[in-house]
Parts: C-alpha cells; sequence; structure tokens
C-alpha cells in the first residue's frame, strides 16, 4: 500500500501525455484543477511548460512539508540519507498498528463531515486496489526535489494563466505558509484561506466550508470565462 515514485516527472509527464490527447482539436477554454499532490503536479506541469490551461484552481495544494520550522535543506538531506541507508520503496511513516487497516484518528486530519469520510472508507472496502497507506522515503525524496524545482527563481513566475488557491489555515498535512508564498510570486492569482472551520479536504468538507470552497471556484471561473 506504500505509495511511491522515484521522480515526479513521471507524473507530470503523464498528465502532459493525457493533456495533448484531451485538448486536441478543442478550442474551448480548458481548466486544470487538483488537490494536494495533484495540485502540486499541476502546478509544476504548467510551470515546466508541459500543459497550458486557461485557468488553473489548487486545493490545499502540497508546496511544503510540515513542519514548517524544519529548513526545507535539512528535509532533502535527511530523506536522501534515508534512501541511501535502505530501500527508498519503504514506508516513510507509520500508518497502522495492523497492516492494510486505516488509522483510526485520520478522518481529524482531512474533514470534520463524518458522513463524507465514511463515504471515502466505504470506497476504500468495496475498490480494496484503489487504497494507498503512506508515501516511500523515495516519495518525500522526490516531493522535496519536486518542491525545490518550484522554488527556482522565475519558475512560478512564469505561470500567466489566472490561478485559484484555496487554503485551510490549520491544516495539519501540507504547509499554509509555502502556499502563501507561491501564491505572492504568481503574476495573476487568487488566494482563499479558511480558518478553524476546515481541515485538508476542504472539498470535502461540511456543507458550509464545502460551498463557499465551491463558490468561490465557481465565481473565479464566471470571471476568466468573461476577460
Amino acid at each position: 500500500m506504500t505509495g511511491h515514485v522515484d521522480d515526479f516527472a513521471q507524473w507530470t509527464g503523464d498528465l502532459a501525455a493525457f493533456w495533448r490527447e484531451w485538448a486536441a482539436g478543442d478550442e474551448r477554454p480548458r481548466v486544470l484543477a487538483g488537490h494536494s499532490m495533484g495540485g502540486h503536479l499541476a502546478l509544476r506541469a504548467v510551470a515546466d511548460g508541459l500543459v497550458r490551461p486557461d485557468a488553473l484552481v489548487l486545493s490545499a495544494p502540497m508546496l511544503g512539508f510540515l513542519p514548517g520550522w524544519l529548513p526545507t535543506a535539512l528535509q532533502r538531506a535527511w530523506a536522501d540519507a534515508m534512501c541511501r541507508t535502505g530501500d527508498p520503496r519503504r514506508p516513510a511513516w507509520k500508518w497502522s498498528e495492523k497492516p492494510g487497516e486505516t488509522p483510526p484518528n485520520r478522518a481529524e486530519l482531512l474533514t470534520h463531515d463524518g458522513a463524507r469520510y465514511a463515504d471515502e472508507l466505504w470506497w476504500r472496502e468495496t475498490r480494496p486496489e484503489l487504497a494507498m497507506g503512506p508515501g516511500s522515503w523515495g516519495w518525500v525524496a522526490a516531493a522535496l526535489r519536486s518542491m525545490a524545482a518550484l522554488a527556482q527563481p522565475g519558475k512560478v513566475e512564469a505561470v500567466d494563466c489566472p490561478v485559484l488557491l484555496l487554503a485551510a489555515e490549520h491544516d495539519r498535512l501540507v504547509s499554509v505558509p509555502a502556499i502563501r508564498r507561491a501564491a505572492a510570486r504568481l503574476p495573476n492569482a487568487e488566494l482563499l484561506v479558511f480558518g478553524r472551520e476546515a481541515r485538508h479536504e476542504l472539498l470535502r468538507e461540511r456543507d458550509a466550508v464545502r460551498d463557499r470552497a465551491l463558490g468561490a471556484i465557481d465565481r473565479f471561473l464566471e470571471r476568466v470565462a468573461a476577460s
């Protein structure tokens, strides 16, 4: 169940191939949206010039790891050392006391909405092949290299399409300061940050949060379409 990749370019390359086929011959406006690691991959693909959407929507994008006080250089050095001293495919963090079972407190990281979290558990039981546990040390190292690539001067500044970023101030999975820094660097970005009412899964939160997030996305896309 461990999630592993040697290089995030494998995934952005997949996205680019899909995009070319999907968008071929279609002149209608196209929007690329991604959540968490998907948000990171979407931004990276656009910044690398692999895809050119008319607008970009990023929900709690993974642009920095926690804890935020630990310098990125030390995070990278530790991940690289762990890859050198053992199998890079081994889990980077503990998943559950019982292999294959979902940790009992996982919902506290994701959403206040018990019914929407239960829906995820239903899908895990119905389609067990879709379930995934912790990332590998190789995944951690690859993620940190990809984050470093986005941090290069001029990288995200070259993303000229309108970008909407959504974040939860008290997110316990991704760095909100990193999201704020990216929003400040993007030339055409809007940022909406939720408070304690929201956790990482903004689009699977209680209706008050989810409706506000979806409303912000709707209004953003209406402005893009009108421009």
